[in-house]
C-alpha cells in the first residue's frame, strides 16, 4: 500500500498491522497502521511546527504494543533519500545521524516504522546547543496523584508569570504533565539547564511539602519531583501530539491553562487516538503562536539574582 502525500507516494507495509490493540479486552479491531497513519496526517499541522527540524528519537514498537519496543536515534539505513537527516555529537563522543520530521509525508514514513511515540530534542538540528524549548517535567508521586501534579503546575505557572515568561502545559498521555517555555535560542544548552534548575528550586523551596528538586528517589519522601533534565544537551521530551505506546493509544495532548485547572481532568491519559479528531474541531489551539512568545533567558536570570 502507498499512501500519497502531496507530490510524494509513501510506502506503507503492512498497513493492517494492528499496533494499539482494542484496550481492556473491549471488542473492535484496535488501531493499526494505516490508522496511525491517518492520525499523524489528522495532527500534522498542530504537531509540526514544534518537531520541524528537531532531531528526533523513535520508540518503535514493531508489532505493536503488544510486542517489545526499543528507542531508535539513528536514521535507518532504508530511509528515503527525502527524509530531512542531521548529523549530531554524542555526549560519550563520536556522533549520531538523526531524523527530523518536517511534513507529513516524514510522519507517514514514521508510522510505517511503527514509531509509536516521537521525542523531539529541545533544540534545532541547525544549532543543537542553542534549546528552542525550556522544559519543566511534572510526573505524580504516585500511581493516583495527578491533582499534585496540576497544583504543581499550576504553581509554576503563577511563578512563571512573576519571572515574565509564558508556560505551557501538556499533558504527556503517560503519567504526568510538561511544562514549556519557548526561547529565542539565545543561550547555550548548559546555561538553559541553570536556568532551569534555579526556577525549579525556587518553586520547590515555597512548596516543601509536596515538591522537591532531589534526583535521588528515596530523598523525595512522597514529594513531586520538580524534574528539569530534559534540559541537558541531546536529550528529548515527547513532542505535542505524539501517541504513547500504551493501552488505549493516550496522546500527549497541549491545554490551556483554565483545562489543566479543571479538577475533572483526573488523568495525563485523558486523551486518546480516537478523542483527538472530535477535539482538533471543536477546541482551538492551546499552543497557537508559541514560538511568537519566544524569550530570552538573560532577564530571567537577573531577576532570579536580585530576588
Amino acid at each position: 500500500m502507498t499512501v500519497q502525500v502531496g507530490r510524494r507516494r509513501v510506502p506503507l507495509t503492512h498497513p493492517d498491522k494492528i499496533l494499539f490493540p482494542p484496550a481492556d479486552g473491549s471488542s473492535g479491531s484496535g488501531i493499526d497502521k494505516a490508522g496511525l497513519a491517518d492520525y499523524l496526517r489528522l495532527v500534522a499541522d498542530r504537531m509540526l511546527p514544534h518537531v520541524r527540524e528537531h532531531p528526533l528519537a523513535l520508540q518503535r514498537f514493531p508489532d505493536g504494543t503488544g510486542g517489545s519496543g526499543f528507542f531508535a536515534k539513528k536514521v535507518p539505513e532504508s530511509a528515503p533519500d527525502w527524509v530531512h537527516t542531521v548529523t549530531v555529537d554524542r555526549v560519550t563522543g563520536g556522533s549520531v545521524t538523526m531524523l527530523c520530521a518536517d511534513d507529513v509525508a516524514t510522519l507517514v514514513y514514521l508510522a510505517d516504522l511503527a514509531a509509536l511515540a516521537l521525542h523531539p530534542w529541545p533544540s534545532r538540528a541547525a544549532a543543537p546547543r542553542r534549546p528552542v524549548r525550556l522544559i519543566f517535567d511534572l510526573d505524580p508521586p504516585g500511581a493516583d496523584d495527578f491533582a499534585v501534579v496540576r497544583r504543581a503546575a499550576l504553581a509554576l505557572h503563577d511563578l512563571l508569570a512573576e519571572l515574565e515568561l509564558p508556560g505551557y502545559p501538556m499533558t504527556t498521555g503517560s503519567r504526568g504533565v510538561h511544562v514549556v517555555v519557548p526561547l529565542a535560542a539565545r543561550q547555550d544548552v548548559d546555561e538553559v539547564r541553570a536556568v532551569a534548575g534555579a526556577i525549579a528550586d525556587r518553586l520547590a523551596a515555597r512548596y516543601p511539602d509536596e515538591l522537591t528538586t532531589q534526583v535521588r528517589k528515596e530523598q523525595r519522601h512522597g514529594r513531586l519531583f520538580v524534574d528539569t533534565l530534559r534540559n541537558a544537551y541531546a536529550q528529548y521530551a515527547i513532542a505535542p501530539y505524539s501517541p504513547r505506546p500504551l493501552p488505549g493509544a493516550p496522546v500527549a495532548t497541549p491545554l490551556s491553562w483554565d483545562e489543566l485547572a479543571d479538577e475533572t481532568l483526573t488523568s495525563a491519559q485523558r486523551y486518546r487516538i480516537p478523542d483527538l479528531a472530535d477535539r482538533l474541531s471543536t477546541v482551538d489551539d492551546p499552543w497557537a503562536g508559541l514560538g511568537r512568545h519566544a524569550r530570552d533567558l538573560d532577564p530571567v536570570r537577573r531577576r532570579l539574582g536580585e530576588d
